[in-house]
């Protein structure tokens, strides 16, 4: 169902690719938004067991495109590494293919809420704050990973 990466001497390991989910902080959405645009959009995320989870409002363009159809993507980059004296970076990025959907269950969305704000916030206080304050406010959405690949890219 999906493609082979065409360079395969570019491609990341799973644990490589878990790595890079684990320790960066953003990446881009994408899912199909009105009219079948294209919606991609930049958002804070945690790596938990398997699957990527955000939070946001509760009502938007997002939270339609995630009510109206369930697939989309992730991509995530790491900082890379300039070359010495030269332009260009070397890179990893990584790119997630799953089913997006938004949590109904409290002690889910807390728990999600949990790992975004630990991963976010200097102390565990402050998470456990900013859930008691904002829970009733706040959407949580999970994606379900089908297929994941990874590549390392030197620009030059």
């Amino acid at each position: 169902m999906f493609r082979n990466m065409r360079r395969k001497g570019q491609q990341l390991t799973i644990d490589e690719c878990e790595e890079i989910l684990t320790n960066q902080p953003r990446g881009v959405l994408a899912l199909l938004g009105d009219y079948d645009y294209p919606y991609a959009l930049p958002m804070s995320h945690v790596y938990v067991n398997g699957k990527i989870y955000f939070h946001g409002a509760q009502k938007g363009h997002k939270n339609d495109a995630v009510l109206n159809h369930s697939k989309c993507s992730y991509c995530v980059m790491d900082d890379g590494v300039k070359a010495n004296d030269n332009w260009w970076y070397t890179f990893k990025s990584v790119i997630a293919f799953g089913n997006i959907k938004t949590l109904t269950d409290k002690d889910e969305k807390i728990e999600a809420l949990t790992y975004l704000g630990d991963k976010f916030f200097p102390t565990h206080e402050e998470t456990v704050d900013e859930i008691n304050r904002l829970l009733e406010r706040t959407e949580v959405f999970e994606i379900t990973i089908d297929h994941m690949t990874g590549k390392v890219v030197q620009e030059k």
